[in-house]
């Protein structure tokens, strides 16, 4: 790991591997270590890993003003980055945040982006009103995107037992049945953290060593970085409301198939706004892709990449 100075923001940032460039973007509530299982993978492959703590995660820097976390600074936090280790254009891979980062980042800064891979997270057109309503109208006010927007109560909360919300939230997805006994439930994560029972020790798909990486990094950062991404919700939709969605670069959308948060329906239609995308289906596989499926990810990743880059200098 090495600090990187991304235009005055210092990105902790793991590298491993030369070639071209593949910025792995984690999500919430992830860091940098996620790509742990495809960091060596690619460097075999022949590509150079490069995989941050986004800003408000793990070891980098944490400003507490929400405004510094909307999309138009994410994206320019990732094109410094590339300026600050003089890549002039990078292949970009995000997972559940992530991707909605890498996404908007070849809208917003489609000259750095050769291409994007998205894992679980798809590119959608602009929604006809602010997402949040949208949100709140269909699952109601207990939905998680609707408490996180409180200000400090949501990372109070998960801060007072950062072993137990990691070991709630890495687990197997849940069966069918548990999904139709939960039903909204399942998004009320501030609830079922504070109210439910103790997380199944069977379910869960880190090793203890993993999840203690999280833990302490957590216990640095403390959670409100992550959370105030999902403030900046509707502020995203004003910034992108008169971009251009089509994204004409080459992706690959990689769903999972037991993905109760976003399944692989949701990205049904991709193709009207990302022409050159290709579709891929990791079966028996929930939200975890990184840790639960390695093996079966970084083959689609590594064939899709050996296909469009190997041989280009980008």
């Amino acid at each position: 790991m090495r600090l990187v100075n991304a235009g005055g923001v210092q990105l902790a940032t793991h590298i491993n591997g030369e070639g071209p460039p593949v910025i792995l973007v984690h999500g919430w509530p992830e860091i940098a270590y996620s790509w742990k299982n495809q960091m060596g993978a690619l460097a075999t492959a022949g590509y150079r890993a490069i995989a941050p703590d986004l800003k408000g995660f793990g070891r980098s820097d944490a400003p507490k003003d929400k405004a510094q976390y909307d999309i138009r600074h994410m994206t320019d936090d990732l094109a410094r980055l590339l300026d600050a280790l003089s890549i002039e254009k990078a292949i970009f891979c995000g997972h559940d945040w992530g991707g909605a980062i890498v996404w908007p980042m070849a809208q917003l800064h489609a000259d750095r982006v050769a291409g994007v891979i998205s894992i679980c997270t798809p590119h959608r057109p602009r929604p006809p009103v602010p997402p949040l309503s949208i949100i709140e109208k269909r699952f109601g006010p207990k939905h998680y995107f609707i408490q996180f927007q409180e200000e400090a109560v949501p990372e109070a909360l998960f801060e007072k037992d950062i072993e137990r919300f990691f070991r709630l939230m890495f687990r197997r997805p849940a069966s069918g049945a548990d999904m139709e006994r939960l039903g909204a439930r399942l998004f009320d994560l501030p609830g079922r953290f504070r109210d439910g029972p103790p997380p199944d020790p069977a379910a869960q798909i880190l090793s203890d060593a993993d999840l203690s990486v999280y833990i302490d990094a957590y216990r640095h950062s403390g959670f409100t970085g992550g959370i105030n991404l999902y403030r900046n919700v509707d502020r995203n939709y004003e910034i992108m409301r008169d971009m251009d969605p089509t994204i004409s670069q080459p992706a690959l959308m990689i769903s999972a198939e037991k993905d109760f948060f976003l399944p692989p329906e949701s990205a049904d239609g991709i193709e009207k706004i990302v022409p050159n995308v290709e579709r891929a289906l990791v079966r028996d596989c929930g939200h975890w892709v990184m840790w639960e499926k390695p093996a079966e990810l970084n083959a689609l990743m590594i064939d899709w990449l050996d296909r469009r880059y190997n041989s280009l200098k980008i």
